[in-house]
């Protein structure tokens, strides 16, 4: 057996499930899981339409490059939402099987375990598939923490040369899970004369991009930062997305790559081995999606209203913030955040994540202890009865 299966560690609701399993919850209230970021809105009839007009496409193999009118799609959409000049929907464009598939596919493509110290940069808290990926292929992670007393910010400055001398990948997730942070420009410039200066590939998740409190004003993107800063052909960066979280289809599996042509022709070569093409269906129902922005305003009108009656009900002995994008709220607990997950699970019949279980002990701290992470997913009606639940829990701490 692969000797690196050892190193990898249980995922958080693995923990979870652990750590509730001797307790009954309380069986006079319904249970509301906010513990898990899967969307919960309707899936967009146009996407459901467009997925069983296409079950032909069943009866064929798909290329793993995907179809050039997708491909074309994605290129469309970046270009408008990020204000980007062309992207090349040849060779700057790949359809993959959903971000989570691609974030572990990336690391594959990339790391070169010839380097016995090979490493890969990952946030912290982070999601836990840049930990596996790392180790899967090889490469040793290193933790970057991300702290309220520093905004949440990732800050490279902190890592020593001999680690960016080994470093191969930078996972950087913009607006981030769990503390949905969005990364300014600024530090976006750092990013790059980093990865300029040791020469790593930067991989940018951004399958929160879509959901962010103000029209008006979108997250920016790594793409759109690397445009601004005159950064022409994306050298060493790669974008991730998802339709998921954007068009509430997290079972199709489906997103894109974008970026780098150079980097992204190896990471095709690599899919082409490693059986991941995207069905046909999913291709049609997919491009539909990309095509349409009307239902993700609306999904974003969604969330919007579950923040504003969500944050007025989170009072002392807890703090939180309006994230910049994602639909997570990120709360401080005045008890250890795995005692309050389970008491509060025990007492109200409420499920949210310690954020210890998100990050590791790294630099003398856990990143995540002392937060809970509260998915917002549920229905307005079961949001709303879940904070109540956590304020009333709250109140007796």
């Amino acid at each position: 057996m692969n000797p690196n299966l050892e190193k990898l560690q249980p995922y958080p609701f693995e923990k979870l499930r652990a750590l509730f399993a001797p307790v009954a919850p309380n069986p006079a209230l319904a249970p509301i899981s906010l513990s898990i970021g899967e969307p919960k809105h309707a899936t967009p009839e146009l996407v459901k339409r467009a997925l069983t007009e296409n079950l032909g496409g069943l009866s064929a193999y798909p290329a793993t490059k995907g179809s050039v009118s997708l491909r074309a799609a994605i290129a469309v959409w970046l270009e408008r939402r990020y204000r980007l000049p062309a992207i090349d929907p040849e060779t700057q464009v790949l359809p993959v099987n959903g971000s989570r598939e691609a974030l572990f596919a990336i690391a594959q493509t990339v790391v070169d375990a010839r380097d016995s110290r090979a490493t890969v940069v990952c946030p912290n808290p982070f999601y836990q598939i840049y930990e596996g990926a790392a180790l899967l292929a090889g490469a040793a992670p290193y933790f970057v923490n991300q702290v309220r007393a520093c905004g949440f910010a990732l800050d490279l400055d902190r890592v020593p040369d001999e680690v960016w001398r080994h470093a191969q990948l930078l996972y950087a997730c913009s607006p981030a899970n769990p503390t949905g942070r969005v990364m300014p420009l600024e530090e976006w410039r750092r990013v790059f004369e980093l990865a300029d200066r040791w020469g790593f590939v930067v991989v940018s998740d951004e399958c929160y991009s879509e959901l962010y409190p103000e029209e008006a004003h979108p997250p920016l993107g790594a793409l759109e930062a690397a445009v601004r800063l005159g950064r022409a052909g994306y050298p060493r960066l790669v974008v991730l997305s998802s339709l998921s979280k954007r068009s509430n289809v997290p079972g199709m599996r489906s997103g894109f790559a974008a970026g780098s042509a150079e980097v992204l022709r190896k990471f095709l070569l690599y899919r082409t081995y490693h059986g991941s093409a995207m069905s046909l269906a999913v291709q049609a129902a997919s491009e539909a999606a990309w095509r349409d922005e009307a239902h993700v305003a609306e999904n974003r009108a969604l969330y919007r209203r579950k923040f504003d009656v969500a944050l007025p009900r989170i009072v002392a002995p807890l703090e939180t913030t309006r994230p910049d994008g994602g639909f997570y709220l990120w709360i401080r607990t005045p008890v250890a955040d795995d005692v309050f997950a389970r008491e509060l699970y025990r007492d109200y019949n409420v499920t949210v994540l310690p954020g210890s279980y998100l990050a590791r002990d790294a630099h003398g701290e856990n990143p995540g202890r002392g937060y809970v992470r509260v998915a917002l997913v549920a229905s307005l009606e079961e949001c709303i009865e879940g904070i109540e639940r956590i304020r009333r829990f709250a109140e007796t701490l």
